[in-house]
């Protein structure tokens, strides 16, 4: 039976939405080409009240833009963090945030898997992407307790393109200069669907 994991620990049971949503705030999701996206993000070294309030509205704006996962610098913010509620292959649950995320791609039955992947700062737009179907994030909690994070599947994916924002990397980098076109050509197709469908998703969250 699938399983809930928050901050890597099973839980006997969890909401639909994380908590933290509850006492976030919708924040604007920051797009291509916005200079945020495209440089390393800072390290955290303040580990208190403001951190947790920008853990909850990451939280928050993440479940309106329907996403699995959220970076700081996604919200415009510089700092070295995300959050995420995603599923693994085996429609496991896994749920939480990582200060400082450091990737470690476990090399023993290591398997490149070329899915499709998106981005919210890519509205509507999904193109495959070669990740290695497992990962490990080493990192801090907003306490800033050590935490490891390990993922398979889907959820490797997630944990692979999240740090891949904190060092300042969008999934469009790893692409062809084709396949990045036809990316910014989805985008611009989409791109009012996706915010039309957010503000929906706004709407029924406060409601």
């Amino acid at each position: 039976m699938p399983r809930v994991f928050v901050q890597g620990a099973p839980a006997a049971e969890f909401p639909r939405y994380a908590p933290e949503a509850g006492r976030g705030a919708v924040r604007r999701i920051t797009e291509v080409g916005e200079a945020v996206l495209h440089k390393p993000c800072r390290d955290v070294t303040e580990f208190g009240p403001d951190l947790a309030a920008l853990i909850d509205d990451m939280f928050r704006t993440m479940y309106v833009a329907e996403g699995a996962g959220l970076a700081a610098n996604q919200v415009g913010v510089d700092l070295r963090l995300f959050v995420y509620d995603c599923p693994d292959d085996d429609g496991n649950r896994h749920v939480g945030h990582i200060v400082n995320p450091v990737l470690e791609s476990p090399l023993n039955g290591r398997r490149l898997l070329d899915e499709g992947e998106g981005c919210l700062s890519v509205p509507g737009a999904v193109m495959a992407v070669p990740r290695p179907d497992r990962a490990v994030v080493r990192g801090r909690d907003r306490d800033g307790n050590a935490l490891e994070i390990e993922g398979a599947g889907y959820f490797a994916r997630c944990l692979a393109h999240e740090t891949d924002h904190t060092n300042g990397y969008i999934y469009l980098d790893r692409l062809t200069k084709r396949e990045k076109k036809d990316a910014l050509r989805q985008m611009g197709d989409r791109r009012e669907e996706v915010y039309a469908r957010r503000s929906a998703k706004e709407a029924s969250l406060s409601a």
